[in-house]
């Protein structure tokens, strides 16, 4: 608590202690601390929370154009499938021509699923410096 220091009529300086009945005690200064602790938590709280909801949104809208991208793409992959199966019948026949474009494209698919086995594998144990403690 500062005193105040007020101007006296010669020039001099009188200093004025202050008057404890006026200040609030201890308990109300820890309560006041906590109200505003509290407040403080919930405004950040609520900040957090707006900024992902933007973020969700936007992630939402470009969410949903990838995901009809891969439908479409997905539709296309099939009608090259089926072309080659019509090109192809004319060939070897409609039966032959789609066992065999089935059986490549499942080949592609399983070297495709093995590579990404392979990506996902556990990373391997690096040794333990000397002297480090478990």
């Amino acid at each position: 608590m500062m005193a105040t220091v007020a101007p006296s009529i010669a020039g001099s300086e009188v200093r004025r202690e202050p008057d404890p009945a006026s200040e609030p005690g201890l308990a109300a200064l820890v309560t006041q601390l906590v109200d505003d602790s509290r407040e403080l938590v919930s405004a950040e709280v609520a900040l957090y929370k707006a900024k992902a909801g933007e973020r969700l949104a936007a992630y939402k809208g470009a969410a949903i154009f990838f995901g009809i991208a891969g439908v479409l793409a997905l539709a296309a992959l099939i009608a090259m499938l089926v072309g080659l199966i019509l090109s192809l019948a004319t060939l070897i026949g409609p039966g032959l021509a789609t066992l065999a474009v089935v059986g490549v494209t499942l080949v592609i698919a399983g070297v495709l699923a093995m590579i990404g086995k392979g990506r996902l594998a556990a990373p391997k144990p690096t040794p333990a410096k000397e002297g480090a403690s478990a």
